[in-house]
């Protein structure tokens, strides 16, 4: 399977759906400027008096300024999967660099991060009883310039419930070609596609829409909306 054997979508305005831990705040600094110009004089003068700055930007340097959607609504959501990355990788990303994921319903973004929240915490020893609190967001982008993995069927390996390797070795392709992302299936919840985006330019705005509770008790037992905007 060749990159050329995948459709690019054209231009469309989609709308999204991911959900964050609500631990992680916004990041105020990327939504408090409108251009790059501004990012850098007032990350220049916070530098100097808030020794937190690095740890709540995340590694800069991972993204080029270019790539960062300033001035939309929820620049700091778009931009924090960029710089705050998981070395341990994600389904399409080998740890190197960052992906925003997004499901196409919030039922399928629930069903994605119970099944991470499941497998991380079931590593946890003597872990009874946990409660944890995400932060739903709304996404609205530009699908242009993405490729379609929808094509190739949930029997592709890049679909593998477990073994990342040829997702991963897809997603790099895709990022060093230079194209926006993927849109793929879902492989937790059936029927439903997702995106994975290599870059958070064509994020047109992300609003948070609710919180929702998930309950542990040796595994996640319930998800449940907790409150509204």
């Amino acid at each position: 399977m060749t990159l050329g054997q995948l459709p690019e979508h054209p231009h469309r305005q989609v709308q999204a759906y991911r959900l964050v831990n609500s631990k992680f705040p916004p990041i105020a600094l990327f939504d408090d400027v409108a251009d790059a110009d501004e990012f850098e004089t007032l990350y220049q003068l916070q530098a100097l008096t808030n020794p937190r700055l690095q740890n709540e930007t995340g590694r800069l340097e991972l993204i080029p300024r270019t790539e960062i959607p300033f001035g939309i609504p929820g620049c700091s959501y778009a931009t924090a999967p960029f710089t705050h990355v998981n070395p341990a990788g994600s389904r399409f990303s080998d740890g190197s660099y960052g992906v925003l994921y997004l499901a196409a319903s919030l039922d399928a973004a629930l069903a994605e991060v119970r099944h991470h929240q499941n497998l991380y915490w079931s590593k946890v020893d003597g872990l009874n009883y946990e409660r944890f609190v995400f932060r739903g967001l709304s996404c609205l982008f530009d699908e242009g310039g993405t490729l379609d993995a929808t094509a190739l069927g949930i029997s592709d390996s890049i679909y593998d419930p477990e073994d990342y390797s040829a997702a991963q070795c897809l997603g790099g392709q895709v990022r060093q070609a230079g194209h926006t992302g993927l849109r793929y299936l879902s492989v937790r919840k059936a029927g439903e596609d997702c995106w994975a985006l290599m870059t958070p330019k064509p994020v047109l705005s992300i609003i948070q829409t609710a919180h929702y509770e998930m309950i542990w008790n040796g595994r996640i037992t319930s998800v449940s909306a907790i409150s509204a905007v």
